[in-house]
């Protein structure tokens, strides 16, 4: 098994970093500096607290990792060096080396000596080794098996050497030696400050592992601690963190871009300090290191040569600056001269860091990670991932804060003190005058003068030919180009993919469509680039690189550019420049007809390196002057292998690309050229097609304002891709490569797209260059004769039909045959269907390359797993109602429970008059909006399913136009009629895969009978992310293709993201049989099945159970009009309009029949195959081979075998066992072994029947046998009439997660949502577990004395929750945080008072609960669509962003709320109406009664005045919506009518 570990991993993951991981952190930090034992007994600790944030393998024996960075201890070392005969110098006159040796007694003698040699031969003394005493018998067999020599070196310092930093630095220049002599050995850490201790553990086995911490001498005044959740367990002692300077919780999304620039910039870093040596240290990142190790070689790099650790940390991971209107123009500055010549590290990130003297911590600039922390009175800071990880009275709290985005937190036990980020950065940004500097040297594009040119345009004869040269559709003209001219937002689609792959099609697609973009899931969370903009940037530089090392003006001599998308006279100016410091050179992507492309590209690089020799240093790739001789490049083939070669000869930095070109005019054309290497780009051919639709009359516009809104619908849309994979900065998403190729070969990546995921082969350069010549033919005849000028119509989207055309799997005839198949129930007409879609003359995906070979003899169709059973294992998709129909979303669940198999909610919502009837979707599907996800919704379940990517669009959130939002929708919603939703991208509480696994537990506890299932996207990697997945506890994992998808996205998502379903359902199987988790889960496979055959193949690629949603809706009646976002559906399915859904025809039979069908399908070909059950042929990849035969010379050259891998066939654990599944522990909850006993006895007493289990259940619940009783509505009602109230106290801590959430539950289960409030209570006192309150319903009410984590009160249902801090606590709460990020995420009803501040996101996607809270962080209120909430203190910047309904007031005593506020969506307003001052009185007063704030208690004693300092928040759209209602009831209209009345005036 590990040679097969070894090979396919690297086989899998070539060129990608195939790890992903996420964890705990904490620091202890003496302030004074002084050294004591408990700083190392407490971190230790903190990471034992934090095991639910570390990762085990699937024995739970083994863990991801844990470590611990600390100070050397002088008093333990001197006695440890004794023991082993050295004799030690005084406190920092000797480092240590903490070292990973290979066990191999010859290869770790060797490596031994070669140390020894390097640092004597540097000018330092060796002292000797140790063997560091550890106890591998406590260890799992993985960790054990993989467990290196653990061995500690002593080096002394000379004496001219000074201690500290210059010591250290000897130090890291005999470790960067040794590390490029001796690969086989890893350095934990090597300094005379610091030493870290760490390894493949358990959170509870490192204190035990090394005999060295359980030392009472071991003192220290620092101590780093970090958990390991990676979403993989391929053994690795190196990977744990601390690294040597930093532990780091989260994950680096812009690496690839970020280590070649790093590596390039050696050519232009001169080091200060270090110059003598810096060959020594070269290169400064270990390439195959993961993202946290390249980053702590970059900081560490930096800090070595000179530059300060917090200065280095805030380079590299700024705050958001260009956006921010708090900012001072000095630090403005600062950042903005380092950004000329550093990129920002981009992605969601809490990093500790040190030197031994100083501590430090920085979030993110986009606050995705927690980290809290306390300051004691006896002058500790304690700071962890969580509160609660140490008890630590009240008393002696005398400040609980947090990390806030962007934001610097620094210790100095020199200085023996708390440094703020304000004092941090204003000393940085006080060093040099750099605004003085970016005045006198940065040039802005804007500010140049304009040449007295004419921009060069064509003829209309020539253009004509260019449009057919570079690809050009009458498509592309009007369904992409023009609209973006005309609406400035790229335009939307829908019902996904159904052509062929881009090396399948006939039609020589372009270079760009064999790139498919990645998006962020799970690991870490795509952003929110619509509503959170104050963290995005579009600014690039253009120009040398500065050097980084030594601060000067010149360094900031470049050329900022704020959209890279180039008008005509941008690249005029750039063009002209010629001025110390840009020099700019044109270089032609021409060649000579009939010649060779692959030495054209040769040519071009060889260009590039004679204009930099000359001191050019902006190249400007030109495709301009084709004619009937001169042929392009491709431009995105030749800016990836100019960036590549730049990278190659370490030229990147000093060399910028310049783009001019006819080709690229869409979305992801520009997102692939920027992500590949290009600067800015001027789409010149687009913009000469644009004036040609105004001179024709087409579109009515200005010239230059259609050509602005052009490229600004260009850029959003990159802003969107990029935010879709985290990143925030556009700078960062160049070069960032963050793309994976389908059906291209490995040698054309390997040279010109070097790094580039690439796992199925496919074209070479000879290809492309066919491709090009045939686009080049189409316009300028080989023999001279005349060409037709008309744009080609290919339907790539929409079908055309014609020879010339695209081909797509839903035709006229394929819609036909099916639909009429299954209306009659005729079998032999639904083979005519499925012999049409897997017709193997025109393949269209990976699957149609691949043919059935036997293994077995067949066996006899009647011994076959029968079709009742194998329908079972079918689904329909997830379909919202609101996207499509009632009658239509009703008719798959009733007919996927007459089945036996599963209907799927989709996110929004589902009516509760449907729970427990024929018409209840078994799947909740819980997505990022939380729409109407309530305790009860979660009851009906049999399977929850999280959405954390959607194939149409992932990385994306769901839209629902406002007219799409019917009365009915928007209850189902908790929102507003004919106000538009949308999702938001990332779920708000799943920002790494330890929140992943929180979510899991949430859900468990909410309905601990059903699976919760986690639904992905192919990608690259998904494989390592399944790990995670299973490892986070889901049951079902679903792995979905990029070409699904029935709902509107924009035109590059349903066609550039994601990848096909083969690739992730391989992987995911491959790598969770690898790490032996693969019986522990089922995998699901959906995205365009068609056919038996479809299933028969994902079954033996892995897959045990099958989605559909495209099929049931033809099925239905759909004609595949794709108009789903237009609310025009003609056949009544995908719309709401009463009249249209009159036209519905569909009947659960149709979908049965379908369902059906397909088994017997799949029967037939089980039959042939020797398989008398799905369960035997999931993961038989033997039964599978490519075709032998194919159509095409492409189609040959796609390289199937590592998909196809034949040694998992026979795999041990290879499919779901029950046996084997993940294990939750809830009868170790405080609900289980508390509340629910008091509960069932208050129950008793009250005579209400207690839920028992249902036999009959089993279909219901999961297959578990276990499922209560389901109750009617009034059996709920008349036992809420008995209820007798319930008071429990008990104290918790951070380790009770979801607290509540289980008594909750049964709660919803007895009484629905009948109870009064205030029937049962729990008071709670400590500090409160992640999601504290989970989705309680009305009648629970839980008090909280002390403080919350990240989750309070999510999704809360109708149930009131009270936080206040402990009555002898020091502080004042109006202070202090009290509760954590994403406080009632989802919340639907209830009420959540908190005494005290908020973190970040505070009331996202609140629906209906009132909440106050006495302050909080960014993004408050975010996605709001209902419900009130009032702050009591300042608010954090991006305030109520996309808040949509319901009402916020709050208090601006300094009036600068309206700084702070996004107002995109919402009013400002004084609080004047009586209506408004009443409510928020009463809210007050009820505030007060729970909490007894004396802010509150103050504000009311006043009220009167107070009053006047309130702000209203009211959403426009919202306030319209109101105010139609109102005018119709005051008519006399009852209020159902009037709300509709109102709806169909506002969205007229």
């Amino acid at each position: 098994m590990k040679t097969l570990q070894e090979s396919q991993v690297s086989r899998m993951y070539e060129g990608l970093q195939e790890e992903h991981d996420a964890c705990g952190i904490g620091t202890i930090v003496n302030i004074d500096g002084h050294q004591d034992y408990q700083v190392l007994d407490d971190a230790l600790h903190i990471v034992e607290k934090l095991e639910h944030r570390a990762g085990k393998d699937a024995t739970g024996k083994v863990g991801d990792g844990v470590g611990i960075l600390t100070q050397i201890s002088h008093k333990f070392f001197r006695k440890a060096a004794a023991a082993a005969g050295i004799t030690l110098g005084g406190e920092r006159e000797y480092g240590v080396g903490m070292f990973f040796f290979p066990n191999d007694s010859l290869k770790r003698t060797f490596a031994m000596r070669m140390l020894e040699v390097i640092t004597r031969k540097d000018g330092l003394e060796f002292l000797g080794w140790r063997k560091v005493p550890v106890h591998p018998e406590i260890l799992g067999d993985l960790a054990k098996d993989s467990m290196p020599c653990i061995m500690q070196c002593f080096i002394g310092k000379p004496e001219d050497v000074e201690k500290g930093i210059e010591f250290d630095r000897r130090l890291y220049v005999v470790r960067r030696e040794f590390e490029q002599s001796s690969e086989d050995t890893y350095i934990c850490s090597l300094s005379s400050r610091t030493i870290v201790y760490k390894g493949m553990f358990l959170v509870m086995q490192l204190r035990k592992f090394y005999d060295d911490l359980q030392d009472r001498d071991y003192e220290t005044a620092i101590a780093i601690v970090h958990s390991r959740f990676s979403t993989n367990t391929t053994p690795s002692w190196n990977r744990a963190h601390p690294y040597r300077m930093i532990a780091h919780n989260g994950e680096i999304n812009t690496i690839r871009g970020n280590s070649d620039r790093m590596l390039a910039r050696e050519e232009t870093m001169s080091s200060p300090v270090m110059e003598k040596d810096i060959d020594k240290i070269f290169p400064v990142i270990a390439e195959k290191g993961s993202d946290s190790a390249m980053l702590d070689n970059t900081l560490e790099f930096l800090y070595m040569n000179g530059m300060p650790l917090p200065l280095a940390m805030m380079v590299i991971i700024p705050e958001p600056w260009k956006n921010n209107r708090f900012m001072e123009q000095d630090k403005k500055d600062f950042y903005h001269y380092y950004a000329t010549m550093m990129e920002p590290w981009d992605g969601p990130a809490a990093i500790l860091f040190s030197d031994g003297d100083v501590v430090g911590a920085t979030l993110d600039r986009n606050g995705l990670r927690p980290s809290r922390y306390y300051i004691t009175d006896d002058n500790r800071l304690i700071l962890a991932s969580e509160v609660g990880v140490l008890d630590i009275a009240p008393q002696h709290i005398v400040k609980k804060s947090r990390l806030e985005p962007g934001r610097i937190l620094l210790v100095d036990t020199k200085q023996k003190k708390i440094i703020s980020d304000e004092e941090c950065k204003s000393l940085y940004a006080g060093r040099e005058p750099y605004g003085e500097w970016l005045d006198g040297n940065l040039l802005h594009l804007s500010g140049l003068a304009i040449p007295n040119k004419k921009i060069p345009t064509h003829d209309q004869e020539l253009r004509d030919k260019l449009y057919k040269v570079f690809g050009y559709t009458y498509e592309d003209v009007r369904d992409d180009i023009l609209p973006m001219a005309e609406n400035g937002v790229e335009p939307t689609a829908s019902m996904g993919h159904d052509v062929p792959l881009a090396v399948l099609s006939r039609q020589h697609q372009l270079l760009f469509n064999y790139f498919k973009q990645l998006f962020a899931q799970v690991t870490n969370p795509p952003i929110d680039s619509l509503r959170e903009k104050v963290v995005t940037d579009t600014t690039v530089y253009i120009g040398s690189d500065g050097d980084l090392l030594n601060e000067k003006a010149e360094n900031c001599r470049v050329l900022e550019v704020n959209h890279p998308i180039l008008t005509g006279v941008d690249l005029m100016k750039i063009r002209s420049l010629d001025q110390p410091g840009f020099h700019t050179e044109t270089i032609s992507l021409l060649y000579y007809k009939n010649t060779s492309l692959e030495r054209a590209l040769e040519q071009l690089n060889i260009a590039v390196d004679r204009a930099a020799a000359e001191g050019k240093n902006i190249i400007i790739l030109s495709d301009r002057g084709v004619d009937e001789n001169h042929v392009p490049m491709p431009s995105l083939l030749a800016v990836s292998s100019v960036e590549q070669h730049l990278v190659r000869t370490k030229k990147r930095t000093k060399v910028s690309i310049v783009l001019e070109s006819g080709e690229p005019r869409d979305v992801h054309q520009i997102a692939t050229l920027l992500g590949f290497g290009a600067r800015a780009i001027n789409p010149y051919l687009a913009h000469e097609c644009i004036a040609e639709l105004i001179d024709k009359g087409i579109l009515d516009k200005d010239y230059h304002t259609a050509i602005e809104d052009y490229n600004k619908a260009l850029l959003s849309g990159v802003v969107k891709i990029a935010a879709k994979m985290g990143i925030s900065t556009v700078q960062s998403y160049q070069s960032a490569r963050i793309f994976e190729a389908v059906g291209l070969s490995k040698e054309v990546i390997d040279r010109y797209f070097t790094g580039t995921v690439s796992r199925v082969g496919g074209i070479g350069i000879r290809e492309i260059e066919e491709g090009v010549a045939f686009r080049h033919d189409h316009a300028f005849d080989p023999l001279g004769l005349g060409t037709d000028t008309t744009l080609d119509s290919v339907g790539f989207h929409y079908l055309r039909s014609g020879k010339d055309k695209e081909d797509h799997l839903y035709n006229p005839e394929t819609i036909i045959n099916l639909q009429q198949a299954v209306r009659k129930g005729d079998y032999a007409q639904f083979k005519t269907y499925t012999g049409m879609v897997d017709d193997s003359k025109r393949p269209h995906t990976l699957r149609g390359l691949m043919d059935f070979v036997p293994q077995n003899p067949p066996v006899p169709l009647e011994e076959v797993e029968p079709v009742e059973e194998i329908v079972k294992r079918f689904k329909t998709g997830a379909m919202s109602y609101g996207s499509i129909s009632q009658e239509a979303h009703e008719t798959m669940a009733i007919a996927m429970n007459r089945l036996g198999g599963k209907s799927n909610t989709g996110e929004g919502g589902e009516d509760p008059s449907r729970f427990g009837t024929e018409r209840n979707s078994a799947i909740k599907q819980v997505a990022s909006g939380r729409f109407g996800v309530t305790s009860e919704y979660l009851n009906s379940a049999v399977e929850i399913q999280i959405k954390m990517a959607q194939g149409a669009k992932p990385g994306e959130g769901g839209h629902l136009p406002g007219k799409k939002v019917y009365p009915w929708v928007a209850r189902t919603r908790y929102s507003t009629p004919g106000v538009s939703l949308i999702s938001p991208p990332p779920h708000h509480d799943i920002y790494s895969i330890e929140d992943l696994a929180q979510l899991i537990y949430d859900l468990k506890n909410a309905n601990r009978y059903s699976r919760i299932a986690v639904k992905l996207v192919s990608e690259a990697g998904v494989g390592t992310i399944a790990t995670g997945v299973a490892k986070a506890g889901a049951e079902v994992i679903l792995i979905s293709g990029f070409d699904g998808g029935t709902g509107a996205a924009p035109y590059n998502s349903i066609h550039n993201a994601g990848l096909p379903w083969e690739l992730g359902i391989a992987e995911a199987h491959q790598c969770l049989i690898l790490n032996g988790l693969r019986s522990r889960v089922r995998i699901e496979a959906d995205s365009k099945l068609m056919s038996g055959r479809d299933v028969a193949i994902a079954a033996l690629l892995g897959a045990e159970e099958f989605g559909f949603a495209t099929a049931p809706l033809v099925c239905m009646g759909c004609m595949m009009m794709r108009v789903c976002s237009k609310d025009t559906c003609p056949v009544g399915i995908a719309t709401q309009n009463e009249a249209l859904r009159r036209r519905f025809a569909g009947k659960p039979e149709y979908v049965m029949n379908f369902m059906r069908f397909i088994a017997e399908e799949l029967r037939e070909i089980m039959a042939s195959l020797g398989f008398r059950s799905v369960a035997e042929m999931v993961g038989r990849t033997d039964c599978l081979k490519k075709k032998d035969n194919l159509i095409t010379e492409r189609a040959e050259e796609v390289d199937l075998s590592g998909i196809l891998n034949p040694s998992y066939a026979h795999a041990e654990h290879s499919h779901f066992d029950r046996e084997h599944i993940y294990d939750f522990h809830l009868e170790k909850t405080k609900d289980e072994a508390v509340l629910l006993p008091a509960f069932t006895e208050t129950l008793k007493k009250a005579q209400i029947e207690v839920p028992k289990a249902d036999p009959l259940a089993v279909t219901t619940y999961a297959g578990t046998g276990k499922g209560p009783v389901l109750r009617t509505e009034v059996e709920k009602k008349s036992a809420a009439s008995k209820a007798e109230k319930m008071t429990v106290s008990l104290k918790v801590s951070s380790t009770d997660r979801s607290f509540g959430t289980i008594l909750g539950s049964d709660i919803t289960r007895v009484f629905g949502s009948n109870l009064a409030e205030d029937t049962f209570v729990v008071n709670a006192e400590g500090g409160g577990g992640q999601s504290f309150g989970a989705f309680i319903p009305k009648g629970l009410t839980i008090r909280l004395t002390g403080d919350a984590n990240d989750g309070f009160g999510k999704g809360l249902s109708g149930g009131k929750l009270v936080v206040v801090p402990a009555g002898n606590s020091p502080f004042r709460a109006s202070e202090n945080i009290i509760v954590g990020n994403v406080a009632l995420y989802g919340a639907t009803a209830g009420k959540a008072y908190i005494c005290g501040i908020a973190g970040e996101r505070f009331c996202v996607r609140n629906s209906g609960a009132v909440a106050v809270a006495e302050g909080c962080g960014d993004h408050g209120l975010e996605y709001m669509t209902g419900g009130r909430a009032v702050i009591l203190g300042p608010t954090g910047k991006n305030f109520a962003a996309g808040m949509s309904g319901g009402i916020a007031y709050v208090l601006d005593r300094d009036h600068t709320l309206y700084r702070r506020m996004n107002k995109d969506m919402d009013s400002l307003q004084e609080v004047t109406d009586k209506y408004d001052i009443a409510e928020l009185k009463e809210i007050l007063s009820d505030y007060v009664k729970e909490t007894g704030s004396k802010l509150a208690s103050e504000i009311l004693e006043n009220f009167g005045s107070a009053v006047s300092d309130f702000k209203k928040i009211v959403p426009n759209d919202y306030q319209k919506m109101l105010a139609a209602i109102s005018k119709y009831e005051e008519q006399g209209i009852s209020h159902d009518n009037a709300v509709l009345e109102a709806f169909e005036e506002v969205t007229a």
